[in-house]
């Protein structure tokens, strides 16, 4: 499904129902049928536009999200399995969702969640309100599950338009690190008073940061002066400062406060994640089976350089499952220690008491991020 936004025959739709297609038919309500071709399309806020060459069409009026309120009706239009020009009708559930995407780790954020019935064939459809204002993108629903579906935030729609129709592209601001929250454990481990901030887990190479110094294991406190206290509040600060422009970035870093000025630069554009395969030693207490990183591992992998320890086999149920940890990922740091080997590994483990935290620097799909794990005890 999709939706008319310009006169000039300019059709919003979701970046997986035309990804692609070889060739695209959009019918009008009307009836009558035109070729379309995607001129702009964006698998991070999953947006489109196809072009039809047609002139003074009817369009929709686009509303404001920010202004919806739980409990409000909306009202869906789509053709699910389909049924075309299909009327459904709901509330709007929650807002701000983070939803999988199902492909490559990524992950959808800020979406309305809706009860409206949103079918396979609603995707691109409009969210309307009562007053007949599109106010979200129908995009997704989690399958079999009944009265759960979500929308892009019209919102957000209208931030990318115009880059969508003109440049074919959605341009987005990039400081190029990967970033995750401070816990309790991770404020242990890097010796802070409370957990505040956000934990580098890894800088992308060639990237502003990068380049302004910034490095694995910095704590960004502060972005233009204000506090940072969770990866949203940072994609949001850096979002909102233009491709080109300087900013100030104070981190925490071995106990010191040190300021960067980072000259930010526009995100690449995304490409699909990899993933690793699955794959000698037990630590029971760590919930982890590891072997030595060899020349053949690395290899098998895809590692840049023959470093670490492997993941072999994670015991189910132990706090390493819980934290999401696999066979196939690799160890590089254990309680900021670099491991490479398995005498060095079980040397670490031997000196902690069950409770205690272990935090691990793992590599997974070309990037590095921390995680920590509690040390169990052995029965």
């Amino acid at each position: 499904s999709g939706f008319i936004i310009n006169q000039e025959g300019y059709v919003l739709t979701n970046e997986h129902v035309v990804r692609k297609a070889d060739k695209i038919k959009v019918t009008l309500s009307d009836g009558r049928e035109f070729t379309g071709e995607v001129i702009g399309s964006d698998v991070t806020s999953d947006m489109a536009i196809v072009k039809i060459q047609a002139d003074h069409l009817p369009t929709v009026t686009l509303g404001d999200s920010d202004k919806l309120k739980v409990g409000e009706i909306v009202i869906a239009i789509g053709n699910p399995y389909g049924l075309q020009q299909t009327v459904t009708m709901g509330v709007v559930s929650a807002k701000g969702r983070s939803i999988p995407t199902g492909t490559g780790g990524r992950i959808y954020r800020n979406f309305i969640q809706t009860d409206t019935a949103i079918n396979p064939g609603n995707s691109g459809g409009p969210l309307l309100n009562i007053k007949g204002e599109v106010v979200g993108i129908n995009t997704a629903i989690i399958p079999y599950a009944q009265g759960i579906g979500f929308a892009i935030p019209i919102n957000i729609a209208k931030r990318n338009i115009d880059d969508l129709i003109n440049l074919g592209k959605v341009r987005r601001s990039w400081l190029g690190v990967y970033i995750q929250e401070v816990t309790p454990e991770i404020a242990e481990q890097f010796d802070l008073d409370e957990a505040k901030g956000v934990l580098v887990g890894d800088v992308i190479e060639g990237s502003p940061a990068e380049e302004s110094g910034l490095k694995r294991g910095d704590i960004i406190a502060k972005v233009n002066d204000e506090e940072v206290n969770s990866p949203e509040e940072l994609q949001d600060k850096i979002r909102n400062i233009e491709i080109g422009e300087k900013a100030n970035v104070e981190v925490m870093r071995d106990g010191k406060e040190i300021s960067f000025v980072v000259k930010i630069g526009e995100m690449p554009t995304l490409e699909e994640e990899g993933e690793y395969p699955k794959e000698k030693v037990f630590s029971v207490q760590t919930g982890l089976k590891v072997e030595a990183v060899t020349s053949g591992v690395a290899k098998e992998l895809e590692l840049p350089r023959v470093k670490g320890l492997v993941i072999t086999e994670v015991i189910p149920g132990s706090s390493a499952d819980d934290m999401g940890l696999q066979p196939g990922d690799v160890i590089l740091e254990a309680n900021r220690i670099e491991m490479s080997s398995v005498d060095e590994w079980e040397e670490l483990i031997n000196k902690l008491e069950p409770g205690d935290t272990l935090l691990l620097l793992i590599f997974r799909s070309e990037r590095t991020y921390y995680v920590p794990i509690k040390v169990e005890k052995i029965d």
